[in-house]
């Protein structure tokens, strides 16, 4: 047994850090949209980093847990009670049989995540643990979570290793000023004119409510091309600022195509995803080009933050 679900929240799903090696074959990545809180929420359980967790839009999960467990929450502040006394994020916490643990909707960020000690029971599906909707592949049968689901847990409490004390630096998503993203331009920045360039650095832009996990659309001054936008199909990253004929940026997120047909004006760095990925609706965004070496630099110093944290943990 594990967790019952009694609410399953707006869009719930299971998530890990993405399925690779399958673009080729027209399957997204997948896997979380912030990975920094994943990532986090693992290490505080100590699990491994690859474990899949609950991946949470806007307002949680509610529901009983049939065994005791360790679990962590991360990421949106989603209002987390366990027997309705409020419970930290960002820390470890036992769990007994026939705890109720709630949720509401968040009061700061887009997306929460849980994980639980030993990991949920479910099996890989090409190497991930992943949910891809559109497929219909991994996660809990492909699906996302319903009301009345039981999650079940790999291991029972007595077989876990001890974990993990908790954080004291808990993120703060919601901002009063824009959040400053950070991207390279290119590949196709050539088919944009200075003009189009200099919009998109100097203008300020706003997530619509029209975003989701495959891409953040964005409302503001329209991009200018130099003679359209059109391109023969080519392979899109993560975080490939794709723009249309509208003129209007779209970020390409978790569960993006695979191949797109319209200019990529730059890509978002992928120290900043996780800053995307908890960008509220009306949430305002202005980018910011570095190199490419001054990315490399960043994405290693935040790889070397996220490493030590199992050193802050234990200490």
């Amino acid at each position: 047994m594990g967790l019952k679900i009694t609410s399953a929240g707006l869009l719930t799903t299971i998530q890990d850090t993405g399925r690779f090696g399958y673009m080729a074959s027209g399957f997204s990545q997948s896997g979380a949209m912030d990975k920094d809180s994943c990532l986090i929420a693992n290490k505080l359980v100590f699990n491994n980093d690859l474990e899949g967790v609950l991946e949470m839009t806007l307002n949680g999960v509610s529901g009983v847990f049939t065994e005791d467990c360790v679990i962590a929450l991360t990421g949106a502040d989603l209002r987390w009670t366990v027997n309705d006394a409020e419970v930290r994020r960002y820390k470890a916490l036992e769990i007994k049989k026939g705890d109720v643990i709630k949720s509401a909707a968040s009061r700061d960020g887009m997306r929460g995540y849980l994980a639980v000690a030993g990991g949920f029971d479910i099996n890989p599906v090409m190497g991930s643990y992943s949910t891809n909707l559109k497929c219909g592949i991994g996660g809990f049968n492909g699906q996302k979570i319903k009301n009345g689901d039981i999650l079940p847990f790999r291991h029972e409490r007595n077989q876990l290793l001890p974990v993990y004390k908790g954080l004291e630096d808990i993120p703060v998503f919601s901002k009063n000023t824009p959040v400053s993203i950070r991207v390279v331009l290119g590949p196709q920045e050539d088919f944009f004119s200075k003009k189009g360039i200099d919009t998109f650095l100097n203008s300020v832009y706003t997530v619509t409510t029209d975003s989701d996990r495959m891409g953040i659309r964005l409302e503001g001054e329209k991009i200018e091309s130099v003679n359209g936008v059109d391109i023969i199909s080519d392979g899109i990253a993560l975080g490939s600022v794709q723009i249309p004929s509208s003129g209007k940026p779209i970020i390409m997120m978790a569960d993006r195509q695979t191949v797109g047909g319209y200019a990529k004006i730059a890509t978002v760095i992928s120290a900043d995803i996780p800053l995307l990925a908890q960008a509220m609706p009306n949430t305002q965004i202005i980018f910011e080009a570095v190199s490419l070496k001054d990315a490399q630099k960043i994405y290693k110093k935040h790889r070397n933050h996220l490493n030590l944290i199992d050193y802050r943990l234990m200490f």
